[in-house]
C-alpha cells in the first residue's frame, strides 16, 4: 500500500464527477488504499468460528502479523495456536502488485513447508470459507474496476481480478466514503458468474486516529451454506516488525 499519488486522493470529489465508471471505480479503491497507508506493521489475535450447513460449530485461535511495504505488496503471517490438532500450522503471504503472490504453508505434523501454487490459491484456507487468495493485501494493480452505484455514503465498485488463475470472476465491494472509504462488504462471484460468498465487516474501531479495523468478519458461502467468522482482538500498532520476521525460517519458528 502503495505509491498512490496523494494529490489524486485530495481531488477525489471533483474527479468522480468527470471520470468514466472505470476511472471512478479505480479512484475509489485508490482513496481507500491511501487512507490506510502508514500503519507500518501490526499484530492481532483472532478467534475463528466455523459453521457447517447444519449449524454445528468448531473454534480455532490464531495470530496474525503484517508488514506494510510501499515498493510492493504487504507481507503477512498467520499462526494457529489452538486446537491441538492444528496448533502450529502457519501461513506466510507475500503480496505482489504485479504477478502471482508467493504463499507458503507450514505443517508441523510433518515438519514441512509447502509452497501454495497459483492454481491452488482459490482453494479453502485451512478448511475455512476464506480462500488463500483472500489473505493477500489490497493492491490497486490486482484488478480492473468499475463504479456501479452510490447509495447514501456507500459506493459500490466491481473488481475484476487480473490474474487468470483467480477463483473469482468478479467481486463487488462496498466502500463507506464517510468513514475514510473503509470496506463494509464484498460479494464474491465464481468463475461462472454466480454469487459464491459474501464477506461482511462489522464492529469497527478506529486506531491511532486514522486506521479503521473491523473486529468481526463474517464470510457466508451461499453455495455450500457454510460460514466462517473471525473475531479480532488486541491490535498492536506499536510493534516494529522487519522483513526478517517474514521468511520461511521465521514461519517454521513461529509454530513452536
Amino acid at each position: 500500500m502503495k505509491n498512490i499519488i496523494f494529490s489524486l486522493f485530495l481531488t477525489l470529489p471533483l474527479l468522480l464527477s468527470a471520470q468514466t465508471d472505470e476511472e471512478k471505480g479505480a479512484q475509489i479503491v485508490a482513496a481507500a488504499i491511501e487512507a490506510d497507508r502508514g500503519f507500518g506493521s501490526s499484530t492481532v489475535d483472532l478467534k475463528m468460528v466455523l459453521k457447517n450447513k447444519n449449524g454445528q460449530i468448531s473454534e480455532r485461535t490464531l495470530s496474525n502479523k503484517t508488514l506494510e511495504l510501499d515498493e510492493d505488496g504487504d507481507k503477512s503471517m498467520i499462526v494457529f495456536t489452538s486446537p491441538k490438532d492444528i496448533k502450529g500450522t502457519s501461513t506466510l503471504t507475500f503480496t505482489h502488485k504485479v504477478g502471482a503472490d508467493d504463499q507458503w504453508l507450514f505443517l508441523p505434523s510433518i515438519q514441512r513447508t509447502k509452497r501454495i501454487s497459483s492454481s491452488n490459491k482459490s482453494g479453502p484456507f485451512v478448511g475455512s470459507e476464506f480462500a488463500y487468495e483472500d489473505l493477500s493485501s489490497v493492491e490497486l494493480e490486482k484488478n480492473t474496476y468499475k463504479f456501479l452505484k452510490q447509495e447514501g455514503d456507500l459506493l459500490y465498485v466491481e473488481q475484476d481480478p487480473v490474474d487468470p488463475k483467480s477463483g473469482y470472476k468478479k467481486r463487488i465491494a462496498v466502500y463507506n466514503k464517510a468513514k475514510d472509504y473503509r470496506l463494509e462488504e464484498i460479494e464474491f462471484y465464481d468463475r461462472k458468474g454466480a454469487l459464491l460468498k459474501t464477506l461482511t465487516y462489522t464492529d469497527y474501531k478506529l486506531y491511532k486516529d486514522k486506521f479503521w479495523r473491523a473486529n468481526k468478519f463474517e464470510m457466508v458461502n451461499h453455495q455450500s451454506k457454510k460460514e466462517t467468522l473471525l473475531f479480532f482482538n488486541n491490535y498492536n500498532f506499536e510493534v516494529n516488525l522487519k522483513e526478517g520476521d517474514f521468511t520461511e525460517i521465521a514461519l517454521r519458528r513461529a509454530s513452536n
